[in-house]
């Protein structure tokens, strides 16, 4: 199996499309979601259809679970509680439906976990070392050597090297028999590591290989939207810097 896996695509339509014609040409079988399809920009439903319509198996983010009206937006800074406030009264109830019934995590297949967040929180973020080791002790409790995560926008790889996470800076990156890992495969529509390029990942369980991908798509045409959409302008500045 060939598993397109992302995350934080954020309403994010060009991108969204620009993903899925580059994992056309790459070759996948099965589109994994980690969490916030929705929030940021201005297409959240043209988005949560279009993974449906591809079959994408989808876990809740943080943003999904606030715009589904399940949790408030306190603690969001002010740009992104506006974001969700439009979006909450953007969406089809079909749609807003969709997004409260996303599992928080999601076993594949016997392969790997699939979460936003942390392991057991949706709302934490794996942000360095520490907080991986501390993911991998969970990882152990529930059984699992394999984890995506998203919510950062950081594309990474960490390993379980003796109760310590390592960066593992390959690519592609080869699973070994009997290693944890911990992959954030970056952010569709909102990527934060300076490269404003969408990013995703390919896991091939034939090679046990994970491989990260960068595509450009037309900034322009997201930045443009939100500011029509009467979003707040940071947002569409930020999608140019990658930040």
């Amino acid at each position: 199996m060939r598993y397109a896996v992302i995350s934080d695509v954020h309403s994010n339509l060009e991108a969204l499309r620009a993903f899925l014609d580059k994992a056309d040409k790459t070759g996948y079988d099965k589109i994994v979601c980690l969490g916030d399809i929705v929030g940021y920009n201005a297409n959240p439903n043209e988005c949560i259809e279009l993974l449906k319509e591809k079959g994408a198996l989808c876990v809740m983010g943080n943003h999904d679970s606030r715009a589904a009206g399940l949790e408030d937006e306190i603690g969001f800074n002010f740009h992104a509680a506006l974001a969700i406030q439009w979006t909450r009264e953007a969406l089809k109830s079909e749609n807003k439906e969709f997004l409260k019934n996303l599992p928080r995590a999601l076993p594949v297949n016997r392969k790997f976990l699939a979460v936003h967040g942390w392991v057991n929180d949706t709302d934490l973020y794996i942000l360095g070392p520490r907080d991986a080791a501390t993911n991998f002790r969970l990882l152990k409790d529930a059984k699992v050597k394999l984890c995506f995560f998203g919510h950062t926008h950081v594309p990474v790889v960490f390993m379980d090297v003796e109760g310590e996470a390592e960066f593992v800076p390959d690519n592609p990156v080869k699973l070994l028999k009997g290693v944890s890992y911990l992959i954030n495969p970056g952010s569709i529509g909102q990527p934060r590591d300076r490269d404003p390029r969408l990013s995703f990942v390919i896991y091939d369980t034939k090679k046990s290989q994970v491989t990260h991908y960068r595509v450009e798509y037309d900034i322009s045409a997201t930045a443009g939207k939100i500011i029509a959409a009467g979003l707040p302008d940071r947002l569409a500045e930020r999608l140019k810097l990658g930040w």
